[in-house]
């Protein structure tokens, strides 16, 4: 992997919306840990369901992403801006209660684009969902 541009700790330096705007707020998102070499973090079952009480997988994928994109970040700004380009997900087991918690790990992190594959597990630590997310780093980042 390239040398970081970026401290885990400057992350949050960078300007966003208001939290009540984010995404990760309204799902109860947590990232617990961030290094060059793993984002970790975690939501709620509760909230996050779909019609028949299991975890919505649309709500594995958000969480999936969100740490993916996180470490990108951690690797690509603050001269590249990394978008989502690509998620893929198995879903391996339902999860109707308690917590979901996320690994990402780098595949690859290159100038222009970084895959990574995020294991989310439950209270048991039992695999729920193996996700790969491949993000493209832009030269610039773009206009809210």
């Amino acid at each position: 992997m390239q040398g970081v541009p970026i401290n885990p700790a400057d992350l949050a330096d960078f300007p966003s919306l208001d939290t009540a705007e984010l995404l990760t707020s309204r799902m109860g998102i947590e990232i617990t840990s961030m290094t060059l070499e793993e984002v970790v973090g975690r939501m709620p079952v509760t909230g996050n369901r779909q019609p028949y009480g299991l975890l919505h997988g649309g709500a594995s994928a958000v969480l999936a992403e969100t740490l993916g994109s996180t470490l990108s970040a951690l690797h690509a700004l603050p001269e590249r801006f990394p978008v989502g380009l690509e998620l893929a997900c198995t879903h391996h087991r339902a999860a109707t209660a308690g917590w979901i918690t996320g690994v990402a790990r780098a595949l690859h992190i290159g100038r222009s684009t970084s895959t990574t594959e995020i294991v989310l597990t439950d209270e048991q630590g039992r695999r729920t969902c193996t996700a790969k997310l491949t993000c493209l780093h832009r030269d610039t980042r773009p206009e809210v």
